[in-house]
């Protein structure tokens, strides 16, 4: 079998309409059939482990290449939605932070707070908003 035939099949739909016979072929992707154990993925993460680290483990249990990549894609992609989940969540606090400093400055409730308010507790907001954008693009 070729790559071609391992990873995709022909899809044949025949039909009548008219006294003509029309045929469409349409390719359809064949899902791969690596299973990939999350809670495995869990426990790398805990123990912050490097993707060097990761492949020579894969490797040790007999994993071919391709599991490896397949592992390996996955172990990224929830990494990556941790740290964009950690990075919503300080984009949110920075916000709600900010509102409160302006509402608190426009407000003047504490008039001896005034520039704490307005310089303060904004330069914390945004700089919580800064690190989540961080966090969320990188």
């Amino acid at each position: 079998h070729s790559a071609w035939q391992l990873n995709y099949f022909l899809y044949f739909n025949c039909r009548n309409g008219a006294g003509r016979t029309f045929i469409s072929f349409k390719t359809v992707a064949m899902s791969n059939s690596i299973p990939i154990n999350t809670a495995t993925i869990q426990e790398w993460l805990a123990a912050k482990l490097s993707l060097e680290a990761i492949e020579a483990e894969l490797q040790e249990k007999g994993f071919d290449a391709l599991a490896i990549a397949e592992h390996i894609r996955e172990f990224k992609k929830i990494k990556s939605a941790k740290r964009q989940f950690i990075g919503f969540v300080c984009m949110c606090i920075g916000a709600v932070l900010g509102f409160i400093s302006c509402m608190l400055t426009v407000t003047n409730i504490f008039p001896s707070l005034y520039n704490t308010f307005l310089y303060g507790l904004t330069m914390v907001s945004v700089t919580l908003i800064v690190i989540g954008l961080y966090l969320v693009f990188e």
